[in-house]
């Protein structure tokens, strides 16, 4: 009898479920240890709350960073959309990570040494230390913090699917159905508050470990076990050349073909573009302790992007299998179709490793978001706009409360909402956060856009990728939002809208700079000096006192 067939019978696979908890135990207790980590002598600060000291050296970075942007929904999501559509919705993924790391290779070590010398925590800070707008900084701002929320809550979706395939929260009463994930979010919530990012930093490492060895076993005895990796590409282009795009009403695609490469081209490039325009990601990167740690984890997380070919892979194994993602509530869910591969072939006590890698994988990303979310309330709104002589302490106490609203809301997204609307608010999330690349990147390099011309070239860009989010509708529901793909003007061909929005994004603030400097509107001041983007650790002028972009800055 399959283990499929078992533990619907049985309601609950009692094994997978106890290896499961057995893992969330042992993270959470090394949540909660983590603040002794490397303990200062106060954690009321935002430099070792929300950045751990600063101090990250080139392994623990690895971790933290590979806990970030390789998240549980990544680990769930990228196979189903293989699983369901084919390779352009799905294995865009992993050319986009590769891209991605010469791109941080070259910017992210210079906002490091920027951020190292003059305290700034968020990148709405740097923005402003720049530009001396606090307009644009608001708006930086506000575009993370909007943008990370649903990425969080997506991160609980994760943890859904797998309790959803264990067979828990199948219920009729809410103790039954979701008492697991408040729980799950009540531990995460508290380890976050006590322990900041060396939480994540530590639980990191249980989760790439476990990770790595599921996925690895996955991909040598699965194939084996559904007629080779041959009949697996057979089954695949088989059901994508017979089947159709509920959402669009247009054919699913084995592999990109002439129709297909601009959209799976600007997808990867766009998407490159954006992940680290995200609070968290950057969050991670300030945590390093030197500039060329940030320059060797460049180097060595292309691994990362490895492993997610091969899991992407395993969304096509899924269907060699015949595997069925089919819910509690009898509908067909394709984010369950990992878990359940899992389920169907391999033994209960091995299923429950991957489960746990899973929502192991859930809670790193989501401790990293929800804290990258706080930091940038509290700097770039709270101090900023409400309380301009809040303390450090004050901050650091501000952000940590910040942090439990931002996954309560979370929680409530997930427990209230469909969970195609998170989906399609991360969409979107992805479409905002690449407007703030203009402002945050090319700030890096030049001051020769104006302030003004950037906020105005983001506003051109939010509202554009906005309406066009909007009118990519589903065919069988007609529901908006329903993709992140759209005809690009001028070209005629699919596209990322993200990408289409940036280029109205630049161009407008171009023009608009021309005509700024041409009726010599004020520049603002600049609040960084050329040898800052070169600072390292060590460097004299850093003073240990945390300085934000509204306090007196040490002088060069």
């Amino acid at each position: 009898m399959s283990a499929l067939a078992t533990a619907n019978e049985a309601g609950v696979n009692g094994v997978a479920l106890a290896v499961l908890i057995f893992f969330f135990v042992v993270v959470a207790m090394a949540g909660f240890w983590a603040a002794r980590w490397r303990r200062p002598t106060s954690m009321e600060s935002l430099d070792e709350w929300g950045l751990g000291g600063r101090s990250f050296g080139t392994w623990i970075t690895w971790f933290l960073l590979g806990g970030d942007l390789y998240t549980a929904y990544t680990f769930v999501a990228v196979p189903a959309a293989m699983w369901a559509f084919g390779a352009v919705n799905g294995f865009f993924a992993v050319p986009y990570t590769i891209i991605l790391y010469p791109i941080i290779f070259i910017f992210m070590s210079r906002l490091w040494s920027v951020s190292h010398r003059h305290g700034y925590v968020t990148p709405a800070d740097f923005v402003e230390g720049r530009s001396g707008s606090r307009g644009l900084s608001l708006a930086v701002a506000v575009t993370g913090f909007l943008a990370t929320m649903p990425y969080i809550a997506l991160q609980l979706v994760g943890i859904q699917a797998v309790l959803e395939v264990v067979g828990v929260g199948g219920g009729g009463n809410w103790v039954a159905k979701d008492l697991p994930l408040f729980i799950a979010f009540l531990v995460l919530a508290l380890y976050t508050y006590t322990s900041g990012l060396r939480a994540p930093a530590i639980i990191a490492f249980v989760k790439d470990i476990l990770i790595y060895i599921v996925i690895i076993v996955a991909v040598i005895y699965l194939p084996s076990k559904v007629g080779g990796w041959g009949h697996v590409f057979d089954a695949a282009e088989n059901k994508m050349t017979t089947t159709t795009n509920a959402a669009t009403g247009k054919p699913n695609v084995f592999i990109p073909g002439p129709g297909a490469y601009w959209a799976y081209a600007t997808l990867a490039l766009g998407s490159a573009m954006a992940l680290f325009m995200y609070p968290h990601s950057i969050t991670a990167t300030l945590s390093a302790k030197s500039r060329n740690t940030i320059r060797k984890n460049a180097s060595i997380l292309p691994a990362y992007s490895f492993l997610l070919g091969l899991l992407a892979l395993l969304g096509w194994v899924a269907i060699a299998a015949g595997t069925k993602p089919v819910g509690l509530d009898g509908k067909v869910n394709g984010q369950l179709v990992i878990p359940q591969l899992f389920e169907d072939m391999f033994p209960s006590w091995f299923a429950g490793v991957a489960f746990a890698a899973i929502a192991i994988g859930a809670l790193v990303p989501a401790a990293i978001m929800s804290i990258a979310a706080a930091n940038t309330f509290t700097r770039n709104i709270y101090k900023a706009w409400i309380k301009p002589d809040a303390t450090t302490k004050q901050e650091a106490q501000v952000s940590k409360i910040t942090s439990l609203v931002v996954k309560a809301f979370a929680l409530i997204f997930v427990l209230t909402l469909d969970k195609s609307n998170a989906i399609n608010f991360q969409l979107l999330g992805g479409i905002w956060i690449l407007q703030t690349f203009p402002a945050l990147v090319f700030y890096l390099y030049t001051r020769w856009f104006h302030r003004w011309a950037l906020l105005a070239g983001w506003a051109v860009g939010m509202v554009y990728g906005t309406v066009a989010a909007y009118n990519v509708t589903n065919q069988a529901t007609g529901a908006p939002f329903a993709g992140s793909v759209a005809n690009m003007p001028v070209i005629g061909q699919l596209g990322y809208i993200a990408v289409t929005a940036f280029a109205f994004n630049v161009v407008a603030a171009a023009v608009l700079t021309l005509v700024l400097r041409a009726v010599k509107a004020p520049e603002g001041t600049d609040s960084t000096v050329p040898a800052d983007y070169f600072a390292d650790a060590g460097d004299p002028r850093v003073q240990k006192l945390e300085v934000g972009p509204h306090e007196t800055t040490p002088s060069a």
